[in-house]
């Protein structure tokens, strides 16, 4: 009898197994939705939504890229304090990418997978935002990326709120011509985006009459530029279009200054170099030398000394905001005014509502553009001062419409083939 009970417990111990397995299989446990199946609206009777944020915190991107973290972040909370957005609070999931394009891709997938994100705002590199872009797409979802890039992309599922190439680089080499000179030397890290720069600057130069004296790539994290500086001094270029990303400018820089080269013996310009970054390599290294961006510390809109003072305020006073920085805060509020203008978290219906938003960023007023989702910028240069802030130079003097394919150019067809 004893030997009875036992053998009808252990059956019914592996019955309860055997039905707990199978629930799992058909519920908790389903392999994460994808594709069409993705899910984008928040959870029924969920006062949050979740939101993911992915960028560099860790790696040779982190000195860039930790400071656009905190802009979101920031965002996000303004939002939830006015009382979220369409009654929900946004429950921002962040995720480190770590300076390495396939982690990108990973974390990305799980937010869009396993965390149900209703947009991911994030990354810096064009490598990462080529990593992120086949995985938006496949899973229906929706990524707002921060940075100048070298354009010639349009996806769907992607916002551009960075600078494209006729918003940035283009008109910075026009400057360069017109005001210092005709011999370039490009120099950049080996990756996509200066690549593509590059590609683009020697059809320019040709259409507009400068000469290339010559073309470098450095690995990301590279730190010895020794070799490179002893190159510019024999070739003495009028100016060094700079492409370089991450720590690359710390060493490039220092070494340039130790090799006696200061901003009065050679014209620099970078277009990854920012407030942030001016903090980490040192003023007093970069003094007089050029950037070209849409936003400045020191660009005079009301809603510009607002920000300021509120990102001092929560992160320190010490603290700079910059460009990539200010694109990824005016990110996350165009996309709540996409949501709130569609009534809806739905990507489709989000990404429909967005076009021709506008917007009073700090940089001054943006508009989505509807035709390929990046938005209209106006263009500043400027020169970097021994107080670590930018001082501007120029500008286009009204924003200029996204051409991420240069099809306003005579010789941009060179540049697409």
């Amino acid at each position: 009898m004893l030997f009875k009970r036992k053998r009808l417990t252990a059956l019914m111990a592996v019955s309860l197994t055997l039905s707990a397995f199978l629930a799992g299989c058909s519920g908790a446990a389903k392999p994460a939705a994808s594709g069409t199946d993705a899910k984008t609206e928040a959870p029924a009777g969920d006062n949050t939504v979740p939101v993911g944020i992915v960028h560099s915190l860790t790696g040779t991107m982190s000195i860039s890229e930790v400071s656009v973290k905190d802009a979101e972040m920031m965002a996000i909370e303004e939002i939830n304090k006015a009382g979220g957005v369409l009654g929900k609070q946004l429950k921002p999931i962040v995720e480190d990418g770590a300076s390495d394009w396939p982690t990108f891709a990973e974390k990305t997938k799980k937010l869009l997978q396993k965390d149900k994100a209703v947009v991911i705002f994030g990354g810096w590199t064009s490598a990462s935002r080529k990593a992120v872009l086949p995985v938006v797409e496949q899973n229906k979802g929706l990524f707002f990326y921060p940075v100048q890039y070298e354009g010639l992309e349009s996806s769907p599922n992607i916002f551009y709120t960075g600078a494209t190439t006729n918003q940035q680089i283009v008109p910075a080499v026009s400057w360069l011509l017109q005001n210092k000179g005709k011999k370039f030397f490009l120099l950049g890290s080996d990756y996509v985006f200066p690549r593509t720069a590059n590609k683009i600057i020697k059809e320019q130069l040709k259409a507009e009459g400068g000469t290339l004296i010559a073309e470098e790539y450095t690995p990301l994290g590279h730190t010895d530029y020794n070799t490179i500086i002893s190159k510019i001094k024999k070739e003495k270029p009028d100016v060094v279009f700079n492409t370089l990303n991450g720590d690359s400018n710390v060493a490039f820089f220092k070494q340039l200054k130790d090799a006696g080269l200061s901003s009065k013996d050679l014209t620099t310009l970078s277009v990854s170099i920012a407030e942030e970054e001016i903090r980490g390599i040192g003023a007093s290294i970069l003094e007089g030398h050029y950037t070209a961006w849409n936003y400045y510390q020191t660009t005079d809109t009301p809603e510009n000394k607002k920000f300021v003072e509120a990102y001092k305020a929560k992160y320190g006073k010490d603290r700079v905001t910059d460009d990539p920085i200010e694109a990824a805060y005016t990110g996350v509020y165009l996309w709540a005014e996409a949501v709130k203008k569609a009534g809806s978290f739905e990507v489709d219906k989000v990404k429909a509502a967005a076009k021709g938003i506008e917007w009073n960023a700090p940089e001054g007023k943006v508009k989505v553009d509807g035709d390929n989702q990046h938005i209209y910028k106006t263009v500043r240069i400027g020169q970097i001062q021994s107080d670590g802030m930018i001082k501007e130079v120029w500008n286009s003097g009204q924003s200029v419409k996204p051409d991420p394919f240069l099809k306003t150019y005579p010789w941009g067809a060179a540049v697409t083939k």
